[in-house]
């Protein structure tokens, strides 16, 4: 099972009731990735939220990522770490997570796609596909036809974040993208155990239809 194919970011504007009651709502509607986001710098916080996480998570196979921290991940013993451009370097990271943990890196144009290809990572993250409330200072709209050269171009998985929802999905999946990574279309979801199970169901149509046409 691809680990990436529907990753869960979630959002460090609700609390920590509502937090664990959409990661567990998500993962039973089939989400095979949770990352753990925290942008108010109360570490404290941030490790009570990855634990109570971690807890949810344990014995689903679900990995638990950390975002930004690889203190925090080191922590609570995380699966892995997500970096963006302005955090510790990626191979200062994998020194210190060392090789058994996933790293992802976020990358927000085609020179740090090229820059990535020599770091020491699992995956990238290309932000923004589209702009998005969730993401304020995006610095660019990658598009689908963006996303559709990232894909050729780089020899890691890519998983595609920002704006994404059942509206826009069906082309996202088109492009080969290995994951895709979604806040809003499940967090803020009626149901997030139904947001998820249907978007998963979107992909794996995408992914069946296709199949069939390069038979």
């Amino acid at each position: 099972m691809n680990p990436f194919r529907l990753y869960l970011v979630t959002d460090d504007q609700q609390d920590l009731e509502t937090l664990k009651s959409v990661v567990t709502e998500a993962v039973a509607g089939g989400v095979t990735m949770v990352q753990i986001r925290e942008k108010h710098g109360d570490v404290r916080a941030f490790i009570e939220r990855a634990q109570a996480v971690k807890a949810i998570l344990q014995g689903t196979g679900v990995p638990l990522i950390i975002n930004d921290r690889v203190d925090v991940a080191l922590a609570v013993d995380a699966d892995g770490v997500h970096l963006g451009q302005s955090d510790m370097p990626a191979e200062t990271a994998r020194c210190l997570i060392g090789k058994g943990k996933l790293l992802g890196l976020s990358v927000e144009n085609e020179q740090q796609l090229m820059e990535a290809e020599a770091l020491p990572v699992d995956y990238v993250g290309l932000s923004a596909i589209f702009a998005t409330p969730t993401k304020s200072d995006t610095k660019k709209e990658w598009g689908i036809e963006g996303l559709r050269r990232a894909v050729v171009q780089s020899s890691f998985p890519i998983v595609a974040i920002g704006g994404i929802n059942a509206s826009n999905l069906d082309d996202i999946i088109t492009t080969s993208v290995e994951g895709i990574a979604l806040v809003s279309a499940i967090c803020h979801a009626p149901s997030p155990k139904q947001a998820a199970r249907e978007l998963l169901q979107q992909i794996e149509e995408v992914h069946s239809h296709k199949d069939e046409e390069q038979v």
